[in-house]
């Protein structure tokens, strides 16, 4: 049996997991959004509102934080159709900011004080159902119609558009998907914490999604799992050198993307360690 820390980690691991998935589905698409702490806020407060004031099941209260998500990723997606790169990255800043200072001064979600009494729901198994579902889901996009016009938006938007690609209805698509995940990743994060303040959803979390995505690799969602799942555990890998984990850890991130500036799993690892690729290896 595993301790109650081990587990703690796990459950907290698995929610990084859970984020960096809502960046790399837009980023899939070459929609780089810096506002995911955003929109992991709109669930994580949409869903602790209902269960702990108004009594509705977790359950329900988790899919509606996840809605929440998706639907104002989609109003995002709509002013962020035209820009692309670092315009579209401070566009998507500016959205995460503007969150965080709409719940710093709403006194029914507890202002700066935070929100207190959130009923504890989120257990290790909601964790990995939600990831299960997600890598499933992820697995089905990248082979289908929709996974290739991602790719082919995030390659050449232009050639992709002459190709017949809806740039405007997968750009949506794209923003909205990525919405709800991090929805969902906010709602276990708020009942398994039980208190939450928008300090918790500023830039440094939408800057550690990114990271988790970047450092494992864009070219496979396989690749945020392995970056979230790495750098969520390796601070509690550093404990022993105590007052020297923060900069110890940055210095192996910087090693890390100074060596594979690609990520850890890049196009070509893949293709080796996919079942295709060692057969091909065997017949080579």
């Amino acid at each position: 049996m595993l301790s109650d820390h081990a587990v703690s980690i796990l459950i907290f691991a698995g929610i990084d997991v859970v984020m960096a998935l809502s960046f790399y589905l837009p980023a899939s698409a070459g929609q780089l959004s810096a506002g995911q702490g955003g929109f992991m806020a709109l669930g994580a407060y949409t869903s602790a509102y209902l269960t702990a004031h108004l009594g509705v099941p977790f359950p329900l209260a988790l899919v509606a934080g996840g809605l929440v998500g998706g639907l104002v990723g989609l109003a995002v997606g709509f002013p962020a159709l035209r820009l692309r790169g670092l315009y579209l990255v401070l566009v998507t800043f500016g959205f995460g900011e503007m969150v965080r200072v709409l719940f710093l001064n709403a006194p029914a979600f507890g202002g700066p004080a935070g929100f207190a009494g959130i009923p504890a729901a989120t257990t290790f198994w909601h964790v990995l159902g939600l990831l299960v579902v997600l890598v499933y889901f992820f697995a089905r996009v990248s082979g289908s119609r929709m996974g290739r016009a991602f790719a082919a938006l995030r390659d050449d938007e232009a050639a992709a558009e002459a190709m017949g690609v809806n740039s405007t209805y997968v750009k949506l698509a794209a923003f909205a998907a990525g919405g709800v995940i991090a929805g969902l990743g906010g709602g276990l994060y708020a009942h398994y914490t039980l208190y939450i303040d928008p300090e918790a959803f500023g830039v440094s979390r939408s800057l550690f999604v990114m990271l988790y995505a970047v450092f494992g690799g864009l070219a496979s969602f396989w690749g945020s799992v392995a970056g979230a799942t790495i750098l969520s555990v390796l601070p509690e890998l550093l404990r022993w050198v105590k007052d020297w984990r923060e900069i110890l850890y940055g210095l192996l991130v910087l090693a890390m993307m100074l060596v594979r500036p690609q990520g850890l799993l890049d196009a070509a690892l893949l293709a080796r360690l996919s079942p295709r690729g060692e057969r091909a290896a065997a017949r080579g």
